[in-house]
C-alpha cells in the first residue's frame, strides 16, 4: 500500500522536471512567440482607407490557434514593436484556391498600401520572392538574373531566372518570363517560413530550402507585418528567437 503512493509522488516529480528541463530549454533558444493564439495582443491593423466600412474584426479572425485572414481589403497586421536581429519563423497555407500575400520585414513610416519595407513574398507559385517596397534598399545579386526585367525592385528566388518569352506587352515592353522550381506544398498544406535578419543581412528559408538573401540593407530594424491582399490565407506558430 505504501509503494503506490511513493511511486505516484516520483512520477509526478519525474513529470515536474521533464517539465521544467523543457521550459529552460525554450527559454535558452530565446524564442518568444508573436501571436499567442487567442487574440491579436501586439498587432495593429490597417485596412485601404479608400473601402469605407471595412471592419478589421471580419478581415482577421482567431480559430483553433490560428489567424484566419480574409484577404479583402487589402490591407496588414502590423507588431507594434520594432525587431532587429531576429529569426522569424511562420506557417502559412492557403485554405481554398491558390492566392496572394506576404511577410515584411524591417517596416517603418506611416500606415499606406504599402509601407516601406522588404516583402518576402507569398504568393502561391512565387512564395520567397523579394519586392523592394515604397523605396527600400538592398543588394540582391542580379548576375543570376533574377532581377525582374519589368520591375527593378523585384527578384526572383535563388535558383530562379528570367527568359524573354515571344511578343511584347500592350506598353510595347519586351515579355518576359520566370523559370522556376517548386518549394512550396500543395495548396491547403502547411508551409514553413523562417526569415533571418542579422545585421544588415535578410535570408529567408521555405520548408527548408533557401530562397533568398540580401545584404546591406538600409535599415535592420523595423516592424514585422502579414499581409491582406486578395485570397484567404491562415497565419500560425508566429514566432521570434533574438539573435543578439
Amino acid at each position: 500500500m505504501t509503494r503506490t503512493p511513493r511511486l505516484i509522488l516520483a512520477c509526478a516529480g519525474l513529470a515536474i522536471a521533464l517539465s521544467a528541463v523543457g521550459r529552460a530549454d525554450d527559454a535558452a533558444a530565446g524564442s518568444t512567440a508573436l501571436f499567442n493564439g487567442k487574440d491579436l495582443t501586439g498587432w495593429t491593423t490597417f485596412l485601404d482607407p479608400k473601402v469605407k466600412d471595412a471592419d478589421p474584426k471580419k478581415v482577421w479572425t482567431i480559430e483553433n490557434g490560428e489567424i484566419h485572414c480574409t484577404g479583402k481589403p487589402n490591407g496588414y497586421l502590423l507588431t507594434e514593436k520594432e525587431y532587429g536581429d531576429y529569426v522569424l519563423r511562420v506557417q502559412w497555407r492557403f485554405p481554398g484556391a491558390p492566392g496572394n500575400s506576404g511577410v515584411f520585414v524591417h517596416v517603418s513610416g506611416p500606415d499606406k498600401i504599402w509601407p516601406k519595407g522588404v516583402e518576402c513574398q507569398l504568393m502561391s507559385g512565387q512564395a520567397g520572392d523579394f519586392w523592394l517596397v515604397d523605396g527600400f534598399k538592398l543588394t540582391v545579386p542580379t548576375s543570376e538574373g533574377r532581377q525582374d526585367p519589368n520591375q527593378a525592385r523585384h527578384y526572383l528566388r535563388i535558383g530562379e531566372s528570367w527568359k524573354k518569352a515571344d511578343g511584347k506587352d500592350r506598353a510595347g515592353r519586351d515579355k518576359y518570363e520566370a523559370v522556376r522550381k517548386q518549394v512550396e506544398k500543395p495548396i491547403g498544406e502547411w508551409n514553413q517560413y523562417e526569415i533571418s535578419c542579422r545585421g544588415d543581412t535578410i535570408k529567408s528559408v521555405i520548408n527548408g530550402h533557401h530562397v533568398n538573401t540580401g545584404t546591406q540593407a538600409e535599415s535592420t530594424k523595423g516592424r514585422i507585418l502579414l499581409q491582406s491582399e486578395g485570397a484567404p490565407i491562415v497565419f500560425r506558430n508566429i514566432e521570434i528567437k533574438s539573435l543578439k
